[in-house]
């Protein structure tokens, strides 16, 4: 019978094994500690601005909520950064 590791060893690329970022890969920075704790701070506004949504549940300010969020979502990932 033919082992996981083998499959992982062989046919996968070598940075999914050890799960060091590449410094090849194209999407470099979606592994490093720095993008992984920006996502966890824009989940964290999702989470508050769906609140806010459920709390003043009106057409107009889910709008503006949700654009004004996703404004920040893009500043706070942002790779200029």
């Amino acid at each position: 019978m033919i082992s996981e590791g083998w499959l992982q060893r062989y046919l996968l690329p070598d940075w999914s094994a050890d799960q060091s970022p590449d410094a090849d890969h194209p999407h470099r920075r979606r592994f490093t500690r720095q993008y992984r704790r920006k996502k966890a701070i824009v989940k964290n506004v999702w989470i508050c601005s769906g609140l806010l949504m459920l709390l003043h549940a009106t057409p107009a300010a889910i709008m503006t909520l949700g654009l004004g969020t996703t404004f920040l979502s893009f500043l706070i990932l942002d790779e200029t950064s």
